[in-house]
């Protein structure tokens, strides 16, 4: 815990500042209401680089988006609100967490956020943003505490942050500068969703503020589940505390919200793979249904540590973080010192519902088993009933055959602190910033994990149960539903136990020297790791009878139940270190106009990826393969900017290249998902170009990325010179809107163009707009009455496909975002 070390050590120090000291008499100060009209300053640029920054001085790609902006693009969600940011692909339709998200054609192998680091206020969410099921926006919420939203791609977050070579996406928080607040109602027109959120903050005297805010909600969710998947709520708060020449502020958060997650569902597919065409499963909507359901309630498990447990999947992903921060910001010898620090308690639960394969219910006693059996519904209104005529089920003759998820959250938690010092020296002519700075953190990784294969019924509507299959002789094959209690497939590994602990050290630093209209600049940073720990998983004979119904019949299903003993135990123990750094030159035309380009090299530390793989040595912990301790990203940059009143224009040309190790969920070899190991190369090039209008009463903000990528590296040799998977060759946002003094009235379109659903560049996924569409009304003083329509025109929006190439049985597993759904708001300013 060196983190911790360093940061007791200098706490007493930042604690003992002059706070006593005065600043001078502010200005009038805006009301809350007043800056809900207003739009933040926002030709700063304080995320990912070495000082607050113009951005037309800055050699970096960066965009924000403010409060103002962010209520009117409809979603709650973070992937979709990060949709709409340039050079940002997030694929939203897991539901409001666990969205997969890559930027600038890096590839989206797995899940999660790989290359992108998500931060609060400057320091991340997570150290590594692609953990297995268990990304970055399970443990954050968008709400009115936020102020604005700031990224950065590409360039200087290689240096400046750890393991986010591709950029960082920034939610920096309201401290109390804008008097009063809000309080805003929410409800769900066409779908079941209640949410209050509240704002509140000023001043306690001229160098004290303070902020408060958060949200609660319940609800069904955008689908029909049956039951209310969505629960929970936030509170965030903040104290600021201003001297003579800095700041000095206290933070804390606390989220306990449990939120359902939307997995694969079945779709028919006809067609070529050139020119697929999907619709939907007879008495199943892609867009409103899930297959996650109320009648699917509780599955036995033995846990971590051997003993029978119980899960129910109304759980869903539920998220309990309980953090404290502390910022500050001084002048000391002529040098400004800053240092952000947090301790994060992040722990909760995660059961989800996630279909592996559809088979025929008439094949299904024959497909697992090889021998004649019958059906009967096993849970739901119907339990008990035999299902006589399985082709014809519900109109689509389908089972899902799916694996329920089961992870207890023991520990995600996190200490970070990020310690610099700048100072600015006249040498030559010219300005010379020199930026010295030391990171630390230290992150958990500690759950247990069981999969739980299982059948169920293809029926929208929340009505999807439990399916058994009977055997000739009366006696059950399956309990319950599920098929056993080994795991999805016949390898051991589906009962599981994490705890290893990630140690980061990262000293950096960086020169820039300024002279007339020309800006240099070069950043170096050096991160060292130490992981150790140990995972656990069941062998083939871990395996205990348990009759869980006590009824004295034994079912096949009852046969299976796998431990993990802890003489399966496996250590993690290893060290690495690599080098970053980025090299840049920018050139201020003129006011308005500014040019830039930029080397970097970073790179992107393992996590939890490549435990249990061949990449460490089951007998001491070591790596046996070096090169998997951490994934080198290389990119370059080049650019213009160009800003005058009401008008901007941004255009980057962009070229990576990154040798990546990850694991992926693709189909395997009988058609079935399964999660594998993979190491491929890739490089990307294109170009990305964001701007904006303002002319009286309307805007438009419009952004695009074009995206070249190919596979280089791969051990299946027909790979190479194929489009990585889901690589679209452009995505798009376009944000128009009217706005007076009465009403406000905009959408915003989100899109993308087709791609493959796989590496072999065979089925194609079609490309989709989606449009929000917002109008706001302020019939009275104060108050603001909306309504806000997500996916207004009910475009079928695909983000995943399962299948390689068209399926000869016609049907696929998918990913969709959902429907149109409407909500309305009242909110009331004092």
């Amino acid at each position: 815990m060196k983190s911790l070390y360093v940061s007791v050590a200098i706490a007493p120090f930042l604690l003992a500042l002059p706070a006593y000291a005065q600043t001078e008499q502010k200005e009038a100060r805006p009301t809350a209401w007043e800056a809900s009209r207003t739009r933040a300053n926002d030709e700063m640029v304080v995320t990912g680089v070495a000082r607050a920054r113009d951005r037309l001085d800055s050699a970096t790609s960066t965009s924000s988006i403010t409060d103002v902006d962010i209520v009117k693009i409809g979603e709650s969600s973070i992937s979709g609100i990060f949709r709409t940011i340039p050079g940002i692909r997030a694929e939203a339709a897991y539901g409001e967490v666990n969205g997969n998200y890559t930027i600038r054609g890096l590839p989206m192998v797995g899940s999660g956020a790989k290359y992108l680091q998500f931060q609060e206020n400057g320091l991340p969410i997570l150290e590594f943003g692609d953990i297995l099921a268990l990304t970055p926006d399970y443990f954050m919420r968008y709400d009115f505490n936020v102020a604005q939203i700031e990224s950065i791609r590409g360039g200087s977050s290689s240096t400046f942050a750890s393991n986010a070579p591709g950029g960082v996406i920034n939610l920096i928080s309201h401290t109390g500068e804008v008097e009063g607040g809000s309080f805003q109602a929410s409800t769900g027109l066409d779908y079941e969703n209640y949410r209050g959120d509240f704002s509140y903050g000023g001043h306690l005297s001229d160098t004290l503020r303070f902020h408060v805010g958060g949200f609660y909600r319940e609800g069904e969710g955008v689908r029909n589940a049956g039951f209310d998947g969505n629960r929970g709520g936030q509170i965030k708060a903040n104290i600021t505390k201003e001297f003579q020449g800095g700041f000095i502020r206290l933070e804390a958060k606390l989220l306990d919200d449990r939120v359902i997650g939307y997995a694969p569902a079945p779709m028919l597919v006809t067609g070529s793979n050139d020119d697929p065409q999907y619709r939907d499963v007879p008495n199943y909507s892609i867009t409103e249904d899930t297959l996650t359901t109320a009648n699917l309630a509780s599955f036995p498990y033995l846990n971590g540590d051997g003993q029978l447990s119980r899960a129910n999947l109304d759980t869903g992903n539920h998220a309990l973080v309980k953090s404290i921060g502390l910022q500050t910001r001084f002048t000391l010898g002529g040098w400004s010192i800053s240092d952000s620090m947090r301790f994060a308690d992040q722990s909760g639960s995660q059961v989800l519902n996630y279909p592996l394969a559809i088979a025929p219910a008439g094949l299904l006693p024959l497909a697992f088993g090889a021998r004649p059996g019958s059906l009967a519904y096993a849970s739901g209104p119907r339990q008990g009933q035999p299902i006589t005529n399985p082709t014809t089920l519900n109109g689509n003759g389908l089972i899902a055959y799916s694996t329920l998820v089961n992870t207890q959250i023991g520990s995600l938690n996190n200490f970070t602190n990020d310690l610099r010092a700048s100072r600015v020296w006249d040498i030559g002519g010219g300005e010379l910033t020199t930026t010295v700075g030391v990171y630390n953190s230290e992150q958990d990784v500690q759950f247990d994990r069981q999969y739980i294969p299982f059948f169920q019924d293809v029926v929208g509507g929340g009505n999807s149960a439990h399916v058994d299959i009977i055997n000739t002789n009366g006696t059950p094959r399956t309990q319950d539903g599920v098929y056993n209690f080994f795991g999805p497939t016949a390898n051991p590994g589906s009962n599981v136990r994490y705890d290893v602990g990630y140690s980061v050290m990262a000293p950096y630093g960086s020169l820039n020297y300024r002279i007339g209209k020309l800006a240099v600049g070069g950043s170096v940073r050096f991160d060292s790791g130490q992981v150790s720990g140990f995972t656990t998983a069941n062998g083939p004979t871990n395996v205990r009878t348990i009759d869980v119904d006590n009824d004295g019949v034994l079912s096949e299903a009852e046969r299976s139940f796998a431990f993990a003993p802890a003489a399966n135990a496996i250590p993690v123990d290893y060290d690495y270190d690599y080098t970053s750094y980025s090299v840049s030159a920018n050139y201020r035309v003129s006011q308005q106009f500014s040019t830039f380009a930029r080397y970097s090299s970073g790179g992107r530390a393992a996590g939890e990826k490549i435990l249990r793989t061949a990449a460490i040595n089951p007998a001491n912990g070591s790596l046996t393969l070096q090169d998997t301790a951490y994934d080198p990203v290389d990119q370059a940059e080049i650019g213009f900017k160009f800003r005058t009143d009401g008008l901007f224009a941004n255009l980057t040309g962009f070229w990576a290249e990154v040798s990546e190790t990850n694991q992926q969920i693709r189909p395997g070899a009988g058609g079935q998902t399964e999660l594998v190991l993979v190491t491929q190369g890739y490089t990307a090039k294109g170009a990305e170009i964001e701007g904006g209008i303002r002319r009286g009463p309307f805007s438009l903000t419009a952004g695009a990325t074009l995206t070249s990528a190919e596979i280089t590296e791969a051990a299946d040799r027909a790979l190479i010179g194929n489009t990585p998977r889901r690589q679209a060759d452009m995505i798009f946002q376009l944000v128009p809107q009217y706005e007076t003094d009465l009403f406000t009235v905009g959408a915003s379109l989100v899109g993308t163009t087709e791609s493959f659903s796989q590496d072999q560049n065979q089925l194609t996924i079609p490309g989709y707009t989606t449009v929000n569409a917002f109008v706001q009304v302020r019939l009275v003083d104060r108050v603001v009455l909306s309504l806000t329509a997500t996916n207004l025109f009910d475009e079928l929006a695909l983000t995943d496909v399962a299948s390689v190439s068209l399926p000869t049985s016609g049907v696929t597993l998918v990913q969709a975002l959902p429907g149109r759904t409407v909500s309305a708001n009242v909110r009331f300013y004092f």
